[in-house]
Parts: C-alpha cells; structure tokens; sequence
C-alpha cells in the first residue's frame, strides 16, 4: 500500500493521506521496564479521549496496540506489547521497522523469538480476533483513526486509549504522554518527550542554512491529474520541520482548513517556499517531477531545492512519528534538507 495521497488518509480517512541504524532513541531516554515503584503512578487512572474517557483500573501488564506510533511509544518506556500491527507500508522483512527491531532486541523480545509480541495484519481495518488473542489490560490508540464503532467493539476486549481529539492527529509529544499515563509511568513519558526534543535540537544545530528556511511538504504525482496534496500543520510531516527550526510556507498556513489541501497543478508556481520535500515511489519520479511542465513550476522544484525521497521507511519515521523513529531518520533526512536549504 502507498503512504501517498491514497495511503494515509485512506485507512484513516483511509489511513491519512500518504504515511500518507540505529539508535532507537536518545543515549539515556528509554526508561527501564523496571523502573523504581515510587516513579509509577497511582492507579485507577482514567485518560481522556475523543470519545469520552477510559478508567484503567491498576497498572497493564499486557497492553496491545493498533495503528502505528503506539508499540514504538510503549517500548520506548520500557514495556514490551503482548500484541502490534505489523508494518506493511516502510516495514522490513520482518514487518517491523529498524528503530523497533533494536528496541525490542535490547528488551530480550526480538521478532522470532519466544517473548517477541504477537503481530497481526491491518491491510483490512482493526484485527478484533488477534487482538483478542493476546488477552490485553489495555489497548493504546493514542495516534490512530478509530472509529465510534471500531472503538466500542475494540472497548468489548479490554480498555481502549484512543486519540485525544483528531483521527490521525495525535503529536508524538502528546501520544506519548497519553500512554505514558495509561501505563503508570508519566514521568518516565515527561522525561522521554524532553530527552527526544533535545536529541532533535542537538542534531538539527549541526545544520544551521536549514533553520528559518520556509517549507512545503507535499504530494507530487507526475501526469497523475490529480493535483497536488500540501500537508498543513496538522499533519506530523510538517509539525517535525518545524521542530527542526523551518517555517511553514505562507503560502499554506493561509490556505488552512484541514490536515492537507489540495492544489491545482496549473497554479504550482504560487506554491512559493525555500525548499519542497515530497515522498516518490521511485528515484525516477524526481526526475519526472523536475521534467513536468506543470510540478517543474514550482519555485523551489525549479531552483532545485526539492526533496524527493523514495524511502518507504524513513517516510514511515516521520509520518508516524514517535520517540523512536525520529532520531533514528534524523541522521538519514537532515543531509537532504540541508543540500536542499543550500540551494534556497
């Protein structure tokens, strides 16, 4: 499936418009799964959510997750699901990402062995009979798309932590601490958003010409005639160029309804900004993007400032953004932001 256009908003409003090495995160943020009773919190603990609020009796000790963001998110505080979705889009050979391979290595539970979790698919929607399966306490969908319906039915199994108020909308920061208080470790969360805020402005400072530079992060698809999909402030992609000091396009902060906004191909030389970053399926499509009389008018496509990335995984490190996957796409996308910036 394609994390373009289609993919994203196509499981979410089909899974989000297009999701659409290997440090697992800072030297000393991933907390222990044995951490000091006093730092655990007190329990019941009811969480808030877009669908009203969930009570968690005492602390989980099997917690089941869907959607992406939320297995990364639990084993970065230390605590390894019983079951996860298995990554199908930007995922490797063993439906799983680098950053979460090394995370559950480092916790006895790699993929293949007899602690790893449970992996079930969601090509078809939510997996209500695996997920069952792994007799969850709780099951995190802090970042996902739920629906009322797959939220009442998925609430049946055990209780559900779902998104605090948009489908796919969820700032890694803020899912984080949503899970955090879920499992009885707030504090270790506090501390893992600070350490992994910092291992961001840390490694984007060793790239000064990308700080201040506007940007658009888009959706090209070359004779596609579909026009042109601009992700806004809402969507993950952007909020991480912000985090690394650019400036969203004037361009689209105006034009701001959604989490995307779509574009006429004719009017591509108004979407001005410093640099164009886009996902493609295959290196080709830069070239075609550049050669098209219609996309090569963008500005920053025309001064060469265009990033054009096609892979699938680390698309996947910032689209589904946790604590784990972005420093680990730091050290692959800053390099390109940077040549692209160059030529601003």
């Amino acid at each position: 499936m394609s994390l373009r256009f289609s993919g994203l908003a196509a499981t979410a409003a089909a899974a989000l418009l297009s999701l659409t090495a290997c440090s697992t995160g800072p030297a000393d943020s991933t907390p222990s799964a044995a951490e000091p009773a006093a730092s655990a919190d007190a329990f019941p603990v009811t969480v808030e959510h877009a669908f009203g609020e969930t009570t968690i009796a005492r602390q989980p000790d099997r917690v089941a997750t869907v959607s992406w963001v939320n297995a990364d998110v639990a084993l970065a505080l230390g605590v390894v699901p019983v079951g996860m979705p298995k990554d199908e889009w930007g995922g490797n050979d063993k439906s799983s990402t680098p950053w979460k391979d090394d995370a559950l290595e480092e916790a006895g539970a790699a993929i293949g062995t007899e602690k790893a979790p449970a992996q079930y698919s969601e090509v078809d929607g939510i997996n209500y009979t695996e997920i069952a399966k792994t007799t969850p306490d709780v099951i995190l969908a802090a970042y996902s798309g739920l629906t009322q319906e797959e939220y009442d039915k998925l609430s049946k199994i055990a209780p559900v932590v779902a998104y605090p108020e948009v489908a796919y909308g969820t700032p890694w920061q803020e899912s984080t601490r949503l899970i955090g208080q879920a499992l009885g470790k707030s504090r270790a969360a506090q501390t893992l958003v600070a350490d992994t805020e910092k291992a961001i402005a840390d490694k984007a400072a060793a790239f000064p010409q990308v700080k201040g530079k506007t940007f658009i992060y888009g959706n090209l698809e070359p004779t596609s005639g579909s026009g042109i999909n601009v992700y806004t402030s809402q969507d993950n992609r952007p909020r991480f160029l912000t985090e690394i000091g650019m400036k969203q396009a004037p361009v689209v902060t105006e034009n701001t309804k959604d989490f995307f906004l779509t574009w006429s191909e004719e009017r591509a030389d108004e979407l001005e900004s410093d640099v164009f970053v886009t996902w493609v399926p295959s290196a080709t499509t830069r070239d075609a993007i550049v050669k098209d009389p219609l996309l090569g008018q963008i500005p920053a496509v025309k001064r060469g400032a265009l990033v054009a990335d096609p892979d699938e995984t680390l698309t996947l490190s910032i689209s589904a953004a946790s604590p784990l996957s972005l420093p680990w796409a730091l050290d692959r996308f800053l390099p390109q932001l940077a040549a692209a910036a160059d030529k601003a």
